[in-house]
């Protein structure tokens, strides 16, 4: 049992150190697959609530984050990485996130994040500082366009915050911590 939970948890280390890197091989090619990436997220975030456009032209900045989740019985990791938008100054900030946890559950999900800053102050601490959140709940079952999964909106400490999953099967309840930080090797 305890080579089988170690080859578990060696598993999701490598998944999580991999896909917190963009896709890409030269810092150009990963600043720009980020940045397509992101562009295809707002398209589809726009199309589903079409309000959002607006809440993102009048906010501080927005970021959106391509992340991989990966969930074995009682321990679940993530990681990912995406762009930060200054909507003043339109300075890009490339970053990283990762994230770990434990809990109960299975799966294996593929999803997006898109944050809104309200204010100045709340953009700039997310960038400098990066941010730390926990606690997640969902199911997903979703291949392309076939399937469904819960998508939700919340609103924590001036940031509004949207998840659209792009594919997966999980069902899980974990308490996690979810670290965001500058991606040295693009900025």
């Amino acid at each position: 049992m305890k080579s089988i939970t170690r080859l578990c948890l060696l598993t999701l280390f490598s998944i999580l150190l991999q896909s917190c890197a963009a896709p890409g091989h030269t810092p150009t090619e990963k600043r720009r697959s980020v940045n397509d990436m992101a562009q295809s997220v707002l398209q589809q975030l726009y199309k589903i609530k079409p309000y959002v456009k607006n809440q993102i032209k009048e906010s501080a900045g927005y970021a959106v984050f391509s992340n991989a989740n990966i969930n074995v019985i009682f321990v679940s990791a993530s990681g990912g990485y995406g762009v930060v938008i200054d909507n003043e100054t339109a300075k890009r900030t490339y970053m990283k996130m990762a994230s770990a946890g434990i809990g109960i559950g299975m799966g294996v999900k593929d999803f997006r994040a898109v944050f809104i800053f309200h204010d100045r102050k709340t953009l700039n601490k997310f960038i400098n500082k990066g941010w730390e959140f926990g606690g997640q709940a969902d199911a997903a079952a979703k291949a392309g366009e076939k399937g469904g999964s819960l998508q939700g909106e919340v609103v924590i400490n001036n940031i509004t915050i949207y998840q659209l999953t792009e594919s997966g099967l999980a069902l899980q309840a974990t308490i996690n911590g979810t670290k965001y930080w500058k991606d040295d090797s693009l900025n």
